[in-house]
């Protein structure tokens, strides 16, 4: 079994005004991600880790450098990247349904048969990628703690398909900026959702 604790990255210009979409536009912390990073460090201090992953992008690399105080160890694994929501990058979710609100439709009903924002990715793409990379923690890793800092829709198409729900409702998961999530995995027992946004 492996603990972890999966973080999603600090607060972005792009949270802050109106919640734009962020796929993979590599955008730095606000005053207030890095505030929020810095929390993070506070309650981590309780937990002594094995090894330490992010995304490449610098949002997640800086809330994982900050948060877990050890910026030494910290390792960018690509399979981590945030999903690339292709045509709704950059803009807020009012203003791309407007545009186009079939390709909403279809990825709100079917998200793995449905690439986000017509030209990203679907989300058995985006689980694909995942199950490498937790599967590797497990066969590496066992009896380890490890943190992990991703993002809003990878974390939760993660945590939705580790839960048995339908793809289509990993939105009904909400994961706060830099809040905690923690978990343990198990080739045998399978995942446990300890706590959520503490």
């Amino acid at each position: 079994m492996i603990t972890i604790c999966l973080l999603r990255h600090g607060e972005t210009a792009f949270n802050a005004d109106g919640n734009k979409y962020c796929g993979r536009t590599d955008i730095p912390l606000t005053e207030n991600g890095i505030s929020q990073a810095k929390r993070m460090n506070e309650l981590l201090k309780e937990y002594s880790f094995d090894h330490i992953f992010c995304s490449p992008l610098q949002r997640a690399k800086t809330t994982a450098e900050i948060a877990s105080g050890r910026p030494e160890k910290v390792q960018v694994d690509e399979r981590l990247i945030e999903v690339d929501f292709g045509q709704w990058e950059g803009k807020r979710s009012e203003d791309f349904i407007a545009e186009d609100p079939n390709s909403w439709y279809n990825w709100l009903s079917d998200p793995e048969g449905f690439e986000a924002g017509r030209t990203g990715e679907n989300a058995k793409q985006v689980i694909n990628r995942l199950e490498s990379f937790y599967n590797e923690l497990m066969e590496k890793y066992d009896g380890q703690t490890i943190l992990v800092v991703g993002h809003n829709g990878v974390n939760r198409l993660f945590m939705s398909q580790q839960l048995g729900m339908p793809l289509k409702n990993y939105r009904k998961i909400v994961q706060e900026n830099s809040a905690l999530t923690l978990i343990t995995l198990d080739k045998h027992k399978g995942f446990n959702l300890l706590k959520l946004n503490a």
